[in-house]
């Protein structure tokens, strides 16, 4: 249960899509619009270009590189997760749990900030999601909403002492502290990534990163460089990769796209020590910091794992209750889903998807197809 956050390098947080809240009137024609509705949950309305947005989102655009099938798979399991989420809305809006304006507020300024966008990025952001400021207003309402759900629930959690010491008794080893080298790092995608200081392209990439280099060899603060300059979530902990343990080295082609040879040459630096700039195989370029080292096993005791055991237990509970919590909604709720009714009525075009150009072009069957995209 040790925490050990593995190094991965991952774009930044999608946004989060949120279903319009159109009520009755729901269309079951196959016409294909992204104005057709897809399902529909107690009234309330799920259009196709809502499932097409939270596609999108997810592909960063690069959506109308699946086939056809890819497609429809995509589309139906992103509307299971708006029906969920309309679902669970609904029943917070029956406890009366409404984010205040002010809360609204800060969660969209909380957004930008953590993502390192400007005004004008979140304004890029959301015309490349085809998605309006209010839209993305409503969506963040909605998780507010939600995310109070979840918390009045787990609120309601209690770990017993006993809970912990028999935790601790069935395998004590598994608590005992791993060598290995706690990281940091500073991350410089060429990649367009939206990121505030975001540089585009191998040779600025290069020269950003030289120029930190030089920067960290005079002095400067790594936490502080890693926060303003890093093009990765981990700018957001200043750089904080957290530990490495040592039999992991040789997951670090999986994890970083860098050499394994990486991690013992790491492990023999000392607490503070910071790297060259090292290229990844995603042409990523990384400055690590050592922050800290572990050379021998050491067993820690319950009063040293306690809190730790707690919160892995209570994390457990709240993913039944969270799950729960989302069955009993869609339970009580009346959901029509027209989308998945549509594929099944017309099994070989999959109602109104269209399929996307590449795959248009790549096999005749989907040639046959209208070969407009879907609209989103």
């Amino acid at each position: 249960m040790r925490k050990i956050l593995l190094l991965t390098c991952v774009c930044a947080l999608a946004l989060v899509a949120g279903a319009c809240g159109e009520k009755n009137g729901a269309s079951s024609s196959g016409g294909g619009g992204g104005d057709d509705t897809a399902a529909v949950v107690n009234g309330t309305k799920i259009l196709v270009k809502d499932v097409d947005r939270v596609v999108a989102q997810q592909f960063r655009g690069q959506e109308n590189q699946l086939s056809q099938v890819e497609q429809a798979a995509y589309r139906l399991q992103a509307l299971d997760n708006l029906i969920t989420q309309e679902a669970l809305y609904q029943q917070a809006q029956k406890q009366n749990i409404v984010p205040s304006e002010d809360d609204l507020k800060k969660a969209i300024q909380s957004y930008k900030v953590d993502n390192g966008l400007t005004e004008e990025a979140f304004a890029n952001e959301l015309k490349q999601l085809n998605q309006t400021e209010e839209q993305f207003r409503e969506s963040v309402k909605k998780q507010l909403a939600i995310q109070k759900l979840y918390e009045n629930a787990a609120a309601q959690l209690k770990v017993q002492e006993r809970d912990v010491a028999d935790v601790f008794k069935a395998n004590p080893k598994q608590f005992s502290i791993q060598p290995g080298v706690a990281l940091s790092d500073i991350i410089i995608d060429p990649g367009e990534n939206n990121m505030k200081f975001d540089v585009k392209g191998d040779a600025a990439a290069e020269q950003r990163v030289k120029e930190i280099k030089v920067r960290l060899d005079k002095g400067s603060d790594f936490a502080t460089i890693a926060r303003q300059l890093s093009e990765h979530q981990s700018a957001m902990r200043a750089g904080d990769l957290g530990f490495l343990a040592r039999a992991q080295f040789v997951d670090l082609p999986q994890m970083m796209g860098l050499p394994s040879a990486l991690g013992e040459r790491l492990y023999g630096m000392e607490a503070g020590d910071i790297t060259e700039p090292i290229k990844d195989s995603a042409g990523r370029w990384h400055i690590f910091k050592v922050t800290g080292k572990q050379t021998e096993t050491r067993d820690r005791t319950l009063d040293e794992v306690r809190a730790e055991i707690t919160e892995a237990i209570r994390n457990q509970r709240k993913q039944v209750v969270d799950a729960a919590l989302q069955a009993r909604a869609r339970d009580e709720a009346k959901i029509e889903n027209l989308l998945a009714q549509r594929m099944i009525e017309n099994p070989n075009g999959f109602g109104v998807l269209r399929p996307a150009p590449a795959a248009a072009s790549a096999s005749p069957q989907a040639s046959a197809a209208p070969a407009e995209s879907p609209k989103k």
